[in-house]
């Protein structure tokens, strides 16, 4: 993914979000071209030059400081899930080499146990950065999908929510928890743009999921999300 565009779009986005009114600032009246604030806006609420501000948004400035990315997140009022993200995607940082014989991720023992100590109450599955379903109890293979029935590849919570037909007559709020996949992979991919795999089930989700293109240009972010979920589920005989 080309970082720059992602960048320019992170912001441009956040400003279109906030009015003069909810930084502070007298609008003036009258009809505005842009929605939300403009650049200039931005870069005086953060202490920069407007010039420098449009080439950051434009991806023009590569070497960004530190104390100007956080005065820009203090003007966009980017909460800290929303400025770790816009570190990472101004500031990317050089991607290792990839391995030959990389070893699949692994659970550790004590996490298995406590999954199944788990396993009597509540449903629990356990993640990587992908949505990578690397472990999970009997409840949540019974409520959700069974994990363990699936290749491989398949064995992901993004690839079951958006992609499986099942997903969308399981959840009654399908949007909502839909949207919350599409949140967590867009944070991903800021800090692990040159993740194939991820890039890769994000494309697949461009092109199969009519929805995923708007929610993915709003720019919304999630780490670690909770709310309420709606079952329509039928046990088995």
């Amino acid at each position: 993914m080309d970082q720059n565009a992602v960048l320019g779009d992170f912001l441009r986005s956040h400003r279109a979000r906030l009015t003069p009114e909810s930084v502070g600032m007298a609008s003036n009246g009258g009809a505005r071209r842009v929605p939300g604030l403009r650049r200039e806006e931005v870069a005086h609420l953060a202490g920069v030059s407007a010039d420098y501000y449009a080439r950051l948004e434009q991806g023009r400035h590569p070497k960004v400081s530190e104390s100007v990315l956080n005065a820009v997140a203090r003007a966009l009022r980017l909460g800290p899930v929303e400025r770790d993200y816009l570190f990472h995607i101004a500031r990317p940082r050089v991607a290792n080499p990839p391995r030959g014989n990389m070893r699949p991720q692994r659970v550790r023992p004590e996490v298995h146990q406590m999954l199944e100590v788990l396993g009597s109450v509540s449903p629990a599955f356990v993640v990587n950065h992908r949505l990578d379903v690397l472990a999970s109890n009997y409840l949540a293979r019974s409520l959700i999908t069974d994990f363990d029935a699936m290749a491989a590849r398949e064995r992901n919570f993004a690839r079951f929510v958006l992609f499986a037909p099942a997903a969308k007559e399981l959840y009654g709020n399908w949007p909502s928890i839909a949207q919350i996949i599409v949140a967590n992979l867009r944070l991903s991919s800021g800090r692990h743009p040159d993740d194939a795999r991820l890039n890769e089930l994000i494309g697949e989700a461009c092109v199969k999921v009519p929805e995923f293109n708007a929610w993915w240009a709003s720019h919304r972010l999630d780490d670690c999300s909770n709310g309420a979920q709606l079952f329509h589920h039928t046990p088995a005989p």
